[in-house]
């Protein structure tokens, strides 16, 4: 019975476009061993073809909550992100508000209508969003009109490293540093068109203190299947912040998740059999 992978349809936008290419390098991995991979773009009207053997969700995050939304109301099972999941980890105010609830540090943020008393410089970010698309920093006030709604936050400019983790069901890998000069925004544009180096964390306290923050966090958004968690650690204090939360991220070759995952000892073989759900 083939594997189908849901893709993204051919949107003229680049994060289609990345994630319809991280789907096909998945599928190549797959077929290697002689599996039957078919390629099908999301839409509703497929899923009724979907009653059959495993789909594997590889969208964007607008395309994936779309597709788990409609597949869990049809009551089809996929591989992904469970629903309650994806919606927390979306809305980064809210992935915040639990975090803070739960004792996590993290850089100051607002909803950018009541950004007006913290001070700059700030990040502004669509409150809903993925791959640091409209990432803005504010060196100084006032907060554009446009950007004063509930759809944006305003968050606290920390200077430090970024560090990054993957997770899936469950297990932590190693801490990535994500090597860019400390107080340089990791934009959209610098994730794929001139994406930095990445290293394991070298420090053994710093790399066990983000595994573990780590694994905290990925329980208390509900995290069931494949996860980025991103930090910066900011060097003059040695505080380790947490940012967010990706619930669908890429999990392709080339990736940071794969990356950590393989750094922690997990070969790719055995990350790809965890994210099918087959017994060893």
């Amino acid at each position: 019975m083939p594997i189908t992978v849901l893709i993204d349809p051919p949107w003229p936008n680049s994060l289609a476009w990345i994630h319809r290419a991280e789907a096909r390098a998945i599928a190549r991995e797959l077929r290697e061993p002689g599996r039957a991979v078919r390629l099908l773009p999301f839409h509703e009207g497929v899923i009724a073809s979907l009653r059959r053997g495993p789909t594997l969700l590889r969208l964007s995050d607008p395309a994936m909550l779309a597709a788990v939304r409609v597949l869990a109301r049809a009551a089809v099972p996929y591989l992904g992100p469970g629903a309650a999941a994806l919606e927390q980890c979306y809305d980064k105010y809210e992935a915040y508000r639990i975090a803070i609830g739960h004792g996590v540090d993290c850089p100051a943020t607002a909803l950018a209508t009541l950004a007006e008393t913290m001070p700059f410089p700030l990040v502004l970010k669509p409150r809903r969003g993925s791959d640091s698309i409209g990432l803005q920093v504010l060196r100084k006030g006032p907060v554009p009109r446009r950007a004063r709604t509930d759809d944006t936050i305003a968050q606290e400019l920390v200077r430090g490293s970024e560090l990054t983790v993957g997770v899936l069901r469950g297990e932590i890998g190693t801490p990535l540093r994500i090597l860019l000069p400390e107080g340089t925004p990791y934009r959209f544009w610098r994730k794929y068109a001139w994406r930095p180096r990445r290293e394991p964390v070298g420090d053994a306290v710093l790399r066990a203190r983000t595994r573990e923050l780590a694994s905290r966090i990925a329980a208390m958004l509900g995290v069931d299947w494949a996860a980025r968690i991103d930090f910066i650690h900011e060097t003059a204090t040695d505080r380790l912040r947490f940012l967010e939360c990706d619930a669908a991220p890429l999990v392709g070759p080339a990736s940071a998740f794969a990356e950590s995952l393989a750094a922690s000892g997990m070969a790719r073989r055995e990350q790809l059999r965890r994210l099918l759900a087959e017994q060893g």
